[in-house]
């Protein structure tokens, strides 16, 4: 899969402040707020920045975290994980495979995102039919 790269610029010029705080810097939103936290309508959930397929409307289930959660990517090449120590913990990050969008962190107890759920928030991705 082909990368895309953007600016800053560019990047905040396609993108609302809150998904360009999300999905380019890494910011979290708050807990039980994002508006597919109670959705079950079937889907693709598609990264914000460049629409490639995330996670699938069937891989989802309530964590009880307050974040829509997944079991599993929407294909093997969706996403990619990097380690992450941010936060004073080490932690799982995943992200968008084709442009580095930041879709969430595991916790450090959470295994791999092919084999154990994922959070992922709303502003970093869309969902579509």
């Amino acid at each position: 899969m082909q990368k895309i790269r953007k600016s800053d610029e560019e990047w905040r010029a396609v993108l609302t402040p809150d998904q360009y705080a999300v999905a380019r810097k890494k910011a979290t939103e708050r807990a039980f707020t994002g508006k597919y936290v109670e959705s079950h309508e079937p889907g693709i959930y598609r990264c914000v920045c460049c629409g490639n397929p995330v996670f699938a409307s069937a891989s989802k289930y309530d964590s009880g975290s307050g974040w829509p959660s997944f079991t599993a990517p929407a294909g093997q090449e969706s996403v990619e994980t990097h380690s992450d120590g941010s936060h004073f913990m080490q932690r799982t990050e995943v992200v968008c495979a084709r442009c580095d969008a930041h879709l969430t962190a595991q916790a450090p107890k959470a295994c791999a995102i092919a084999s154990t759920p994922a959070r992922s928030t709303s502003r970093n991705r869309t969902r579509s039919d």
